[in-house]
């Protein structure tokens, strides 16, 4: 299991958002270049294409970790599942930023980002994130974005994804909703949510304001649609 070659650290993606971290980092790149429930079926979100892990990307994060006066320097610590692995986590304008570090090899395994999502109102923005994970090939499938957005789910963040999701990200969350209450819900033009049910049709599906929610700890889709005002069916 080998880790990329160190790259010097690029412009300040700790504090930004997804999808402004992966373009400043391939803009630096190409410039050097120069309760558990019961298991159910669940219907597919569209699938897209993962985005590969830019050159030198995750070990310009891991330098940054230890360099003294850097936004990433001194971040709380905090143990996942294996003791190879520690959380390096930082919260920022709203977003949380989970950086997971292979303390043997001494190299990032990767991070997942908690995006505050803009299409909600403030009512539900204070009880949701959209996650968003990249890791290494060598770090993939072992269990370790599962148990950093379990971290998050057990404190009662309830979780929405993206408009859409990668073949791995889709396979995780239905990891998840084995273990969490899984649905499916629009977003409103007014910036509510829609309870849609645990399937949807495939037109439903298609829809780009379809998105799929995991509800945290503590959390009935009763009680979480009274407290965000989401619409349940008649």
């Amino acid at each position: 299991m080998t880790c990329l070659a160190l790259a010097p650290a690029g412009p300040s993606f700790a504090d930004t958002s997804f999808s402004t971290l992966l373009r400043h980092l391939s803009d630096t790149v190409a410039q050097r270049a120069l309760p558990r429930c019961a298991p159910r079926h669940v219907t597919e979100l569209r699938i897209d294409v993962m985005q590969p892990l830019v050159e030198g990307e995750l070990e310009a994060i891991h330098e940054r970790l230890y360099q003294p006066g850097n936004k990433l320097h001194g971040l709380e610590r905090r143990p996942l599942h294996d003791p190879q692995f520690q959380l390096h986590w930082r919260e920022a304008d709203g977003e949380w930023f989970a950086y997971v570090e292979d303390m043997e090899r001494r190299c990032l395994a990767g991070y997942t980002v908690f995006n505050r999502l803009v299409e909600v109102d403030k009512r539900t923005d204070r009880r949701v994130r959209s996650p968003h994970s990249r890791f290494a090939p060598d770090y993939q499938r072992r269990g370790i974005a599962s148990t950093v957005y379990r971290s998050v789910l057990d404190k009662g963040t309830c979780l929405v994804s993206g408009a859409r999701q990668s073949p791995g990200a889709h396979g995780l969350w239905n990891h998840l909703a084995r273990s969490y209450d899984g649905r499916y819900v629009g977003i409103a033009d007014s910036k509510s949510l829609i309870h849609l049910g645990r399937n949807v049709p495939d037109d439903v599906m298609d829809r780009l304001s379809t998105r799929r929610m995991l509800l945290g700890a503590g959390w009935t889709v009763e009680s979480f649609a009274q407290a965000v005002r989401m619409q349940l069916p008649g």
